[in-house]
């Protein structure tokens, strides 16, 4: 019936026609592998069609039929734009275990959008919208061709038989086929799990073992009270990766639950689940997590100003973390606790999260293998966007994927603001589908009506802050004060591995002699970002832009080109020959930076060349009507001993290629979030379009 859709199906409007490539068959027409180029008409504006230069798009689809295991895998990926979008499907139609008259269907899905000309937003709406319908109408057409095969007369496909030649042949190799030589798990075994089709098909041979012997069972009143539904086969698969683990691995074997996410989290592929399974022990030995709970005490910066916590349970059991996302100054906690420290507390919420688990198992008498997080956006802008601060966040979501798979049961995001949509572009490629397929996104206050908070979360524990009555005691957070920032010299001496250490540097700068940085520029349409903050003295923050290169730096000429000093580095580049406008020319006006300000912005380049930042020492302006200086002009000037002013900064250079189409994502905006919004000044636009922001 599946067959019957090509080359061409009249139920798939956009589906115009398709060629096959490729066609194999095997001498016993066992197995049937067929690749088809089909040409499609997608549903897109005009416009975008235009733009792109295309009016078809073509995908490949591999058709694999296996008549002897009375299988059928579906691979597609797209040809057309396969260097801007990847997308891949697979599909498969297999025997039921449990019922050999029944016929399952998996599909599955996968959509990464690198750059489309600026309509990354559109496409993927396009795509889901596409997907979609399709899903829907895939049962209807199935049915459709069986129907039509009925009515032809056609009710029943006799099974697959070997050749009378091949018949001795495949009864003496078949014992011998290949298991997985990464897993020393007895043959027999192999045959029971993952291999039921096979069993089904050889059932009745009486030497085989079958997955319903009595030693090859978990207890059902166990399965049904700890681990959930599950069928003969992923029982048998979780049977048999602890029992590998018991033989093989040295050290504490994790609880059926604990291995049971990790076959989901592979969709019971035993090689696949076996591998990060094992990872994730070794990584948990070698990091003591299994005592963090007991040996680790947040620091109280984290007590104070992480806004997140543990909140009851939602309407099915699961405990429920809330995380006030917006409140939370995500670059004050990095530049005063460092990387790790936030990477070790988020690991201690997720153990938490198990042992919560388990106790509402015993609670609500039925498996709880997941918690709800209730995450709150009210107040997030682009001072969340923190380059490092999302590159740290970036790294904790890469440890929890891969250590906490299967944990998170449903992820709802309350009053997304404009801005969020750039952080979900920046994080999503990092989660994996399935945590994905969990999200729920609210903007503004669409929470409280129909499908919202109250769908999941009883109206008696919804917290206060978002319209409720449930005092909630999560802390607000708010702005970490600077006097807890720590500098990576700090950092280092308590031994801490950090991003301060390897993305920020400290630079001292002097009466008379700025700290340069140099940054060469291939392509013109680039982005240079920077991050700064002024820690002792005013500065004057500079961008200029050169066709040819300054002479490095001379390190034996103190006094001219580079000091180095405990506080920092300085380094000049502008030769004191050069003059402005025509050996050199300024792309940003000039900003001023008072001490203990923070600075973050973004310069698209026009041009290719070499581009320098400048951050200079600020004297006090005299008093317009004499020559003498001001009482304090005076006072400021002693405060800044020898005329030295110190900065830390980060910078970095995004490509034109992964610019293209995403300048919300660069654009600083207020620094402070909600109530707590410093005060902003931008630049005068310039050609590149750049704004500095405080």
């Amino acid at each position: 019936a599946y067959e019957r859709r090509f080359p061409t199906c009249p139920l798939i409007p956009m589906f115009v026609a398709s060629d096959t490539v490729n066609e194999y068959k095997s001498e016993d027409e066992a197995i049937h592998v067929i690749e088809r180029r089909c040409k499609l008409d997608i549903d897109a504006p005009r416009l975008l069609k235009k733009i792109a230069g295309v009016d078809y798009v073509y995908f490949v689809q591999k058709n694999s039929l296996n008549r002897r295991e009375r299988t059928l895998h579906i691979e597609a990926y797209n040809e057309t734009f396969s260097n801007r979008v990847i997308i891949n499907e697979h599909c498969c139609y297999t025997v039921h275990p449990d019922n050999e008259d029944w016929t399952c269907f998996e599909q599955s899905a996968s959509l990464d959008i690198k750059s489309f000309f600026g309509f990354e937003s559109t496409v993927e709406k396009i795509a889901m919208k596409q997907y979609t319908s399709n899903i829907k109408k895939g049962k209807e057409i199935i049915e459709y061709y069986l129907k039509q095969m009925e009515e032809e007369g056609i009710t029943f496909v006799p099974r697959w038989t070997p050749p009378v030649a091949c018949k001795l042949e495949s009864s003496t190799s078949h014992s011998r086929r290949p298991v997985s030589p990464a897993i020393n798990i007895p043959d027999s075994a192999t045959k029971e799990g993952l291999n039921n089709k096979e069993i089904l098909n050889t059932s009745s041979s009486p030497s085989e073992p079958t997955a319903g012997t009595p030693d090859d069972k978990l207890d059902a009143d166990y399965i049904k009270r700890y681990l959930g539904d599950l069928t003969p086969m992923q029982e048998s698969c979780l049977i048999r990766l602890r029992q590998w683990l018991q033989e093989t691995h040295k050290g504490k074997i994790p609880k059926d639950e604990h291995i049971l996410r990790f076959l989901r989290a592979r969709d019971f592929n035993i090689d696949k689940a076996r591998e990060i399974l094992c990872q994730s022990l070794t990584w948990r030995k070698q990091h003591q997590v299994d005592y963090i709970l007991d040996t680790w005490n947040p620091p109280q910066v984290l007590q104070d100003y992480y806004a997140g916590g543990w909140h009851h349970h939602d309407k099915d059991g699961r405990p429920l973390y809330v995380l006030r996302l917006g409140q939370m100054d995500t670059k004050g906690l990095v530049r005063a606790l460092g990387e790790e420290a936030l990477l070790r507390y988020v690991l201690s919420i997720n153990e938490e999260g198990l042992r919560r688990c388990e106790e509402n198992t015993k609670v609500f008498g039925r498996p709880i293998s997941s918690w709800t997080c209730l995450v709150d956006l009210e107040g997030l802008n682009m001072r969340h966007l923190w380059r490092p601060g999302v590159k740290a966040l970036l790294r904790i979501i890469e440890v929890v994927e891969a250590n906490y798979p299967e944990t998170l049961g449903r992820l709802l995001i309350l009053r997304a603001p404009r801005v969020f949509p750039v952080l979900w572009t920046l994080v999503s490629p990092f989660i994996d589908d399935n945590t994905r397929k969990k999200f729920l996104i609210y903007a503004g206050n669409d929470y409280q009506g129909p499908g919202g908070l109250l769908d999941y979360i009883d109206k008696e524990i919804i917290p206060d802050f978002l319209g409720g009555e449930c005092m909630c005691e999560v802390p607000e957070g708010g702005l970490v004060p600077k006097s807890l920032y720590r500098t990576a010299e700090e950092l280092e001496n308590e031994d801490i591995k950090l991003w301060t250490e390897t993305i920020y540097q400290s630079a001292s700068v002097f009466k008379g002699a700025p700290h340069e940085v140099l940054i060469q520029i291939v392509d013109a349409s680039s982005v240079i970002t920077w991050d700064f903050d002024v820690c002792k003295g005013d500065i004057v923050f500079n961008i200029f832009h050169s066709k040819r290169a300054p002479q490095p730096p001379k390190k034996d000429s103190l006094g001219a080109h580079s000091i180095t000093s405990p506080g920092g580095n300085n380094v000049q580049l502008i030769d004191k020959v050069w003059q402005l406008g025509r050996d050199y020319s300024m792309v940003e006006s000039p900003l001023i930076c008072k001490e203990g300000e923070s600075v973050q912005g973004s310069h698209v380049t026009r041009w290719p060349g070499f581009y320098i930042l400048q951050w200079k020492f600020h004297s006090m302006p005299a008093c317009a009507t004499t020559n003498l200086p001001r009482v304090d002009d005076v006072l400021a000037s002693l405060q800044v001993s020898s005329h030295k002013c110190k900065v830390m900064y980060y910078t970095e250079v995004i490509g034109s290629e992964d610019f293209r189409g995403s300048m919300t994502s660069l654009e600083s905006s207020h620094s402070g979030f909600s109530q707590l919004s410093a005060a902003t000044t931008s630049s005068s636009q310039s050609h590149s379009s750049s704004m500095i922001s405080r």
